[in-house]
């Protein structure tokens, strides 16, 4: 029987190829996004190896997020696994010049939507007694940087919350784990730098670093795992980057 994997922020990086990974591995993926013809598009890529369905709804949205999952049909109704992976950086200023727009995205992203998504969730896998949620945080949870401030903050909740997820649910036999990935190239720098290609592409300038194909690969290891087997927390970073400041812009392979 094939499990059934639900995945948010699904139209871009880390939750695209996260999405592929698991559907091309006999995975039923529910696909979760803003962007509707992105939706579309993936849904058409990923049907030839499994079956998909998709719901259009942003994370901050309570209202939407507990109705599209409880629209669910039966087919895709049970979830073994989800993928908390929606989350945005924005903005990369020092505290006292903050924007409190980027900081409230921020917090509503990475923080309330994660909770919404899980709380609309737990409920099924508590009466089952069987689940896996995959929280991604980011090296951000782990340290602080300059001008990181909020971000920071909010991985650091993602961190914490993981922990307490985990030993909540320990009682209801389901799996918690985490993902902290440091260096990624997707979106999230032109996102985080208000669509400035140039400022997004200087992140990366001089390095090799993570693919979303390569954490799409480990959270694939994951969720594989014995159902013993429990990984819950797991730090990942490029081999150039030494830590969230130390980055070896001279190891490009």
């Amino acid at each position: 029987m094939k499990k059934l994997a639900l995945v948010t922020g699904a139209t871009s990086g880390i939750g695209r190829a996260t999405a592929r990974i698991l559907a091309k591995n006999n995975y039923k993926v529910i696909l979760c996004g803003r962007r509707e013809d992105r939706l579309i598009a993936l849904e058409k890529e990923l049907k030839e190896y499994t079956k998909i369905h998709t719901l259009c709804f942003d994370v901050r949205d309570k209202k939407a997020v507990f109705e599209n999952i409880n629209s669910l049909p039966t087919e895709f109704s049970e979830i073994d696994i989800l993928v908390n992976n929606a989350g945005n950086a924005h903005g990369l200023d020092p505290i006292q010049n903050g924007n409190l727009d980027d900081w409230e995205a921020m917090i509503d992203i990475n923080i309330k939507g994660l909770l919404y998504v899980s709380k609309a969730l737990i409920p099924q896998m508590i009466e089952r007694k069987s689940g896996h949620i995959i929280n991604i945080g980011s090296t951000a949870g782990k340290e602080v940087y300059p001008n990181g401030n909020v971000y920071c903050a909010t991985k650091h909740a993602v961190d914490a919350l993981n922990k307490s997820m985990k030993m909540d649910l320990n009682p209801y036999g389901i799996r918690v784990s985490a993902i902290h990935p440091g260096m990624v190239e997707t979106e999230f720098s032109e996102v985080r730098f208000k669509g400035d290609k140039d400022k997004a592409a200087n992140v990366y300038k001089g390095l090799k670093p993570l693919e979303p194909e390569d954490i799409a690969d480990i959270i694939h290891f994951v969720v594989s795992r014995p159902y013993h087997v429990n990984i819950s927390d797991l730090v990942v970073m490029a081999t150039a980057q030494g830590s969230a400041t130390i980055v070896n812009r001279e190891t490009t392979v």
